[in-house]
């Protein structure tokens, strides 16, 4: 049996092909892909908030969003960037 000489840049694809696969598997059993827009029913189901709830984040400014004809709509990334940005880092 030859013997195979694997380098680090063989180990660096495969742990690339890896975590793509993984997102990929992620993605497809839960059935969310993310949208670039998302009405209010789906983002108050994706943060487990009420209606009220979501409605004083759009009114005190905390979560932006665009309404077109009556449809308020709010980006996916925003959604992600407000998460982040009000992460809070307990230091025990």
């Amino acid at each position: 049996m030859a013997a195979t000489i694997i380098t680090t840049e063989d180990l660096q694809e495969f742990k690339h092909e890896l975590l793509e696969n993984i997102k990929a598997m992620i993605n497809h059993q839960s059935g969310f892909a993310p949208k670039k827009w998302l009405k209010s029913p789906e983002v108050r189901d994706l943060l487990s908030i009420s209606p009220g709830t979501l409605q004083n984040l759009r009114i005190n400014g905390t979560l932006p969003y665009s309404k077109v004809g009556g449809v308020i709509y709010y980006d996916y990334e925003e959604i992600q960037k407000v998460l982040e940005e009000n992460r809070i880092h307990n230091k025990f």
